[in-house]
């Protein structure tokens, strides 16, 4: 019974340290530990989920930074167009918002809010509303075969843009996306 009981504490006191973590981050300032930040968002739905974790690679990140640099001289978004002949094509995830108005947790927390409108089945098939772009930046946080991500937060003359990358990349037709 004793051992039951540090357990329970032990998983109680890891609890309110994983619902505590965007208050604790947020008082060490906005962008603080960003690319932590940003891993540790993804990785909670993950794990609720059941899916693996996703690494961190500092390549996909520059990549992210590149095209970040782009959008903040444009103050806007537009997903990158890819090479078709790519034989390792990489996900993406963008967002737009007020400049210094949104921690790193919030940003992601608004693709994985998309879950609300998500229903399993292959890919492009997983929107109760009918439009996969409802769902799209959900299913390419989740998406099965995703190991790796990388992204960067860049700011605009009035906007602040997040661009995170993937590999491999998800959303693939005809595939369930977990």
């Amino acid at each position: 019974m004793i051992g039951r009981l540090k357990e329970t504490g032990k998983l109680a006191a890891l609890t309110a340290l994983v619902l505590a973590t965007p208050v604790l981050a947020g008082a060490s300032g906005r962008t603080a530990n960003l690319e932590d930040r940003l891993l540790a968002a993804h990785n909670r739905e993950r794990a609720a989920a059941g899916i693996g974790p996703l690494q961190w690679d500092a390549k996909l990140a520059g990549s992210a930074a590149r095209w970040g640099d782009y959008l903040a001289e444009l103050d806007d978004i537009e997903h990158e167009e890819s090479d078709p002949d790519d034989p390792d094509p990489e996900g993406e995830n963008l967002w737009l918002g007020t400049k210094a108005a949104f921690a790193p947790e919030e940003m992601v927390g608004m693709w994985i809010d998309e879950k609300a409108h998500f229903a399993q089945g292959a890919f492009p098939d997983n929107s109760r509303t009918g439009d996969f772009a409802d769902v799209g930046h959900y299913t390419q946080l989740m998406w099965r075969d995703t190991g790796r991500v990388g992204c960067a937060v860049k700011t605009g003359a009035q906007y602040e843009v997040l661009v995170c990358r993937y590999a491999q990349a998800g959303n693939v037709i005809g595939e369930r996306p977990f």
